[in-house]
């Protein structure tokens, strides 16, 4: 069983990373904003999604029970959204302050950004370079 385990996950890592680094074959969703995809950690440009991590967690935790829950709403839509799609990175940007390189993504030619704001799993956070033009949206109230 052990070994089996070994097999599947080298075969997973192969897939993601697979395909030329603008057309990957597959997304790791962390949230609903944020993952990895082709090797490279990502977070969607000007959008953000909220928080899985338990609540009050010092790094991605949520503020309340209700954004907990909102956010694991959020990954599951953009996992549905992008499982099986011609995925496309459209345009990248400096790395945000945790590293991740900031991104567009498209799949099957729709901005994954807007669609989880017209459904209403992401809300707009808009930057300049590193720098929020805006307070980061309560998911609470």
């Amino acid at each position: 069983m052990k070994w089996l385990v070994l097999a599947l996950g080298v075969s997973a890592c192969s897939a993601a990373s697979s395909g030329s680094p603008d057309s990957p074959r597959s997304v790791y969703w962390s949230d609903g904003d944020s993952g990895r995809i082709a090797g490279m950690d990502f977070r969607l440009a000007d959008v953000d999604a909220p928080e899985t991590g338990g609540v009050g967690a010092a790094i991605g935790g949520a503020e309340c029970e209700r954004e907990r829950d909102l956010g694991f709403e959020a990954k599951a839509f953009m996992v549905d959204l992008t499982k099986g799609s011609e995925l496309e990175i459209t345009h990248r940007e400096a790395p945000d302050r945790y590293g991740r390189t900031v991104i567009g993504l498209s799949a099957n030619g729709q901005d994954v950004a807007r669609a989880g704001l017209a459904a209403g799993v992401l809300k707009p956070w808009p930057h300049e370079g590193d720098r929020a033009m805006s307070d980061k949206p309560d998911w609470c109230g």
